[in-house]
């Protein structure tokens, strides 16, 4: 790892499966922590199994949410098998993140209590699905399960129109996020304490975060908020807008900006409009406007208003295909996406720069158990699997 990332000389011990805990666990690795991603026998990570995208014969989603990783076989149902990890936890890791099963850590006594009572620096971060709380406890749980479970479905989509998930894993990648955020805090109170934490996080508990706002609403006025696909219920335009070849978002958060939206679109007088010249009487009159926008900006193509609109300057944004963002030239200005080497699929980097450089591109993910040897080497005689 790179002496000069801030986590340079952690080690952390990754049980890890799906998408929560190995995002969490590779932000960790891209911040310099060195991680030791244990994987089941046989099939691995489940991830290595989703499609429909392969890389190198395997799910391509495993290869962006495992790179900058060490992978051990291990079957913790084999008592050998599980000595090694404990031993792996107890004589080398600063922290120990999993997403078990709620309440099946125990069972092994890799549960805080347990782990940390043989190793009191130890943070140990778990990964839940309902919370380590309450009569759900211990209920699995998935990404869209949650955002079901947390009103997210009840406010994304169309009015009028089946609930719809977000469409990418807000829930799950949230939870990663979240793990990491505690778990740098644990590490920061432990610098000082010399004590370890245990860090608990859940995939309910993101989806309730991600409510903040309309939990609020709801406490302070009975507000439910409802569905206002790509728009919102505050402002008035604030929303996605057919052009010829797609869509564009149009933003005018204030009476200024709408007035000088509406004479780029040729129609200065919507800026006077008793109907419209307010944000209170766009919001009354929201079908109104939103027609008399979308019929002007439908006459050109995405690119067309994109220049208009920012000449003038007001916000706007075109609606993008993975494809187009993956070419567009603000993306790759940024460096954000990376590879090792030539051979390897071109992945997201992490979000972050320190001093004005990015992290480098981590390694490929590693295959199932690549690296029981380097295991055996440094604890002699640990029992592993094959691959």
């Amino acid at each position: 790892m790179d002496s000069d990332l801030p986590l340079a000389g952690i080690v952390v011990v990754e049980l890890g499966d799906s998408a929560s805990a190995p995002f969490g666990g590779q932000v960790l690795a891209a911040l310099g922590a060195e991680v030791w991603k244990i994987e089941r026998p046989g099939s691995g990570d489940s991830s290595r199994g989703w499609g429909p995208s392969k890389w190198k014969g395997e799910g391509a989603p495993y290869h962006a949410l495992n790179r900058g990783k060490r992978s051990i076989c291990l079957d913790i149902k084999d008592p050998a098998q599980l000595s090694t990890l404990h031993a792996l936890i107890e004589q080398h890791a600063d922290v120990f993140l999993h997403n078990l099963r709620p309440g099946s850590a125990g069972q092994y006594a890799l549960d805080p209590d347990s782990l940390r009572a043989r190793k009191p620096e130890l943070v140990c971060c778990e990964v839940g699905a309902f919370g380590h709380l309450g009569p759900y406890n211990t209920r699995p749980g998935y990404d869209p399960l949650m955002q079901a479970f947390a009103g997210i479905m009840s406010v994304t989509g169309e009015e009028g129109q089946a609930p719809v998930r977000a469409g990418v894993s807000i829930v799950d990648f949230g939870t990663g996020l979240w793990s990491v955020v505690g778990i740098l805090a644990a590490l920061f109170r432990r610098a000082r304490t010399k004590a370890g934490a245990t860090v608990n996080g859940s995939l309910l508990e993101t989806a309730i975060a991600w409510m903040t706002i309309n939990l609020c609403n709801y406490a302070a006025d009975g507000d439910l908020g409802g569905r206002w696909g790509s728009g919102v219920p505050i402002i008035v335009p604030h929303r996605a807008f057919p052009a010829s070849d797609g869509h564009i978002i149009v933003s005018a958060a204030n009476d200024r900006l709408f007035a000088r939206l509406a004479d780029a679109l040729g129609h200065p007088e919507w800026g006077t409009d008793p109907r419209f010249a307010t944000n209170a009487g766009r919001l009354a009159n929201r079908a109104d406007i939103d027609r008399l926008i979308g019929e002007v900006l439908s006459q050109n193509t995405r690119a067309h208003w994109q220049a208009v609109l920012e000449s003038r300057g007001l916000p706007t944004a075109p609606v993008q295909t993975a494809a187009e963002l993956f070419h567009h030239e603000q993306a790759r200005a940024l460096g954000i996406f990376g590879k090792p080497s030539e051979d390897e699929v071109e992945t997201v980097q992490l979000p972050l720069s320190f001093d004005g450089k990015r992290p480098p591109p981590l390694h490929s993910a590693p295959g199932i158990g690549q690296d029981n040897a380097a295991l055996q080497r440094l604890i002699p005689g640990a029992a592993v699997s094959e691959r």
